[in-house]
């Protein structure tokens, strides 16, 4: 099976008429509404393509109404399981944007040493200001790298190659 991004958890029913409350694990839950097509955890029946028919916003979470599913009785078991997109019906991102699942695991080179490896992107913490890149070090450790442009010269996720510039006093 292709690769599968997990875009949000269905909370609870919302009403009788099979809407349902759903978690969005994104930044922008406005995201959800270029939302065509979602995969719903099944358990062991496998993931349920669905078609979402309808997307509202309620303060932190989404409602959602997907296209033949019409009674609280056909969604309400499903309650706690994910909803997922493949890497095609991903949304589109703007220019120097990322999805943290596509930097983790990225190789990471510095702009003293381009040829030389120095570390591995192993976690993205979203911050108020910016994103910080946990950098698991090749020769043991970790640094805190901003994500921002002083930083950050180059991200090639398709290469998943990361070159970064390591301001001064960030290795001390």
């Amino acid at each position: 099976m292709e690769e599968l991004f997990q875009v949000g958890s269905i909370t609870q029913t919302h009403g009788i008429k099979g809407e349902v409350k759903v978690f969005p694990l994104t930044d922008d839950i406005t995201r959800f509404k270029g939302m065509k097509h979602l995969l719903l955890d099944g358990g062991k029946d496998g993931y349920i393509e669905l078609e979402v028919e309808n997307v509202r916003p309620q303060k932190n979470l989404v409602i959602l109404k997907f296209k033949g599913i019409d009674n609280i009785n056909d969604i309400e078991k499903f309650k706690g399981k994910g909803l997922y997109v493949t890497k095609d019906n991903r949304v589109e991102l703007k220019k120097d944007e990322y999805f943290i699942a596509d930097l983790i695991g990225c190789d990471v080179y510095t702009d003293e040493n381009p040829d030389e490896k120095f570390g591995v992107i192993s976690d993205v913490m979203e911050t108020g200001a910016n994103d910080v890149y946990d950098i698991e070090l090749i020769n043991g450790g970790n640094v805190l790298l901003p994500a921002i442009k002083d930083c950050i010269l180059k991200v090639d996720v398709d290469a998943r190659r990361v070159d970064i510039h390591l301001l001064k006093g960030l290795m001390d």
